[in-house]
């Protein structure tokens, strides 16, 4: 039996369509577990937890690693507080908190922005050139965007309004994409070395929002389901994803790495109609081939310096 799992594990870590495939499934499969995270365990408190499963499976993993390495990271400490505040703690606890207020469906389609969040985040932080089909690529993924968020009804915007949570997503994901964009500038240690050190800093500055959220009128512990979604968080979209992301770079680069990315939105909203049931409208349909195509066309007239690398912790 361990023969074999060795023999599976070596024939994994050598195939990086398969490690790049797992890895967007588990981020689609995020969302899932924000919409059954809903009355069993609060936003706040399930960012934390997550974050705190992650750090002590990581230090116990790599901890020595950072150790090494921290002489070359001390100085920077500030910005490193400041990209996991945003990228990690900041995401997510916004993320689970759109859960409440609209579907996977929409979450996942949302999510689909990020990249061209970062596109724009790159032009004003550093210049980076935007070509025509990039500029194309914008304007789909923001009609795309606008069709999710005005539920096919655009032309009504000002009457229908914004759902909240959708919104909510939306800021999300302007805040990822600018800890996305400060990763051009992050230290220049392993990738597995900086997510761990990276990981109880998020629990860090998780901890003061699951404190107000438990001091909060009606709050209720975890119950055992909550428990099983944030086990779930902690394993599969962010501890087996970054690992699976990183490896999958390393075999094939963060170029053709950066692609299967999109499949985060479209794996969302298979499992949000398969496993919950949630409709899938016309409008969804249409949106999601705005932001993917637009996502497409922007990487397509991408200057192969002009994006960084994206690593998520969705």
């Amino acid at each position: 039996m361990r023969e074999s799992l060795s023999r599976a594990s070596e024939r994994l870590n050598a195939a990086p369509a398969l490690l790049l495939t797992l890895t967007a499934l588990f981020w689609g499969g995020n969302a899932i577990a924000g919409q059954l995270a809903v009355g069993e365990v609060g936003p706040f408190t399930l960012t934390f937890l997550r974050w705190a499963l992650v750090s002590a499976v990581l230090w116990t993993l790599y901890g020595a690693e950072v150790r090494a390495v921290w002489p070359e990271v001390r100085p920077r400490m500030p910005r490193i507080v400041l990209m996991a505040s945003l990228g990690f703690t900041a995401f997510n606890a916004l993320f689970y908190v759109a859960s409440h207020q609209t579907s996977a469906v929409n979450i996942g389609i949302l999510q689909g922005s990020i990249p061209i969040f970062v596109l724009i985040g790159a032009f004003f932080a550093y210049g980076s050139r935007v070509g025509a089909l990039q500029a194309v690529g914008v304007l789909a993924t923001i009609l795309g965007v606008v069709l999710v968020a005005t539920r096919g009804a655009p032309d009504q915007i000002l009457s229908l309004g914004v759902n909240p949570g959708d919104a909510l997503m939306l800021l999300a994901c302007a805040l990822y994409a600018s800890y996305t964009v400060m990763l051009r500038s992050r230290p220049a240690i392993s990738g597995r070395a900086f997510f761990t050190l990276m990981a109880p800093i998020a629990a860090v500055t998780a901890l003061p929002l699951m404190l107000f959220e438990a001091g909060s009128p009606g709050y209720r512990a975890p119950t055992m389901t909550g428990w099983l979604v944030t086990l779930f968080v902690a394993v599969f979209p962010s501890c087996l994803s970054q690992l699976f992301f990183m490896r999958g770079v390393d075999l094939i680069g963060p170029g053709r790495a950066g692609v299967f990315v999109n499949l985060v939105p479209v794996f969302a909203a298979l499992l949000a109609v398969a496993l919950l049931g949630q409709a899938f409208a016309w409008f969804h349909a249409v949106a999601l081939a705005l932001v993917l195509g637009g996502i497409w066309l922007a990487q397509r007239g991408a200057a192969p310096e002009a994006v960084p690398a994206i690593r998520r912790s969705s």
